[in-house]
């Protein structure tokens, strides 16, 4: 850990940046399955999902900033090389080979799910470790990634 005078201990700053570098890992991880979709779907709804996709994948790839960003705030150091990501991302990989665009929705929209039920997980991590901070940046993250969720789940004809 660097000098910081941040008010926060040592050993809760320590847990929070091993937290905020699990996370980072499946952004990346996501941001990149993200991009996958979007250079690959295929279908009659081909502009408008092609766009959401690229959209849905900025909005990942700031919230890599954001995660990687509150570790350096605390005196941690950023772990977000693709090398790392590989290693550490909790993400199912995604499959390759798909063009359609139900199968690229369907494989999304597991993507964000698993990706938000992990930030679910983390703010109460961070509640319980001390770290209000780092819990409130995990809320966020965790708001957009619903409201992502949602919309590329508006995309399919799902049944009752």
């Amino acid at each position: 850990m660097l000098k910081t005078r941040n008010t926060l201990s040592e050993a809760v700053r320590a847990k929070s940046v091993a937290l905020l570098n699990t996370h980072l890992a499946a952004a990346i991880d996501l941001h990149a399955q993200l991009k996958q979709a979007h250079w690959n779907v295929r279908g009659p709804g081909f502009i408008a999902v092609h766009e959401l996709f690229d959209t849905v994948s900025a909005s990942v790839e700031d919230y890599s900033d954001l995660i990687a960003e509150r570790a350096g705030q605390l005196g941690g150091t950023a772990e977000g090389t693709i090398q790392i990501a590989v290693k550490q991302s909790k993400l199912v990989p995604y499959p390759l080979g798909l063009a359609d665009e139900d199968s690229h929705i369907f494989a999304v929209s597991g993507a964000l799910a698993a990706f938000g039920q992990m930030v679910h997980a983390a703010i109460d991590a961070s509640t319980k470790a001390g770290d209000s901070t780092t819990a409130d940046l995990f809320t966020e993250i965790s708001r957009g990634i619903d409201k992502e969720l949602w919309f590329v789940e508006s995309h399919a004809a799902f049944k009752k």
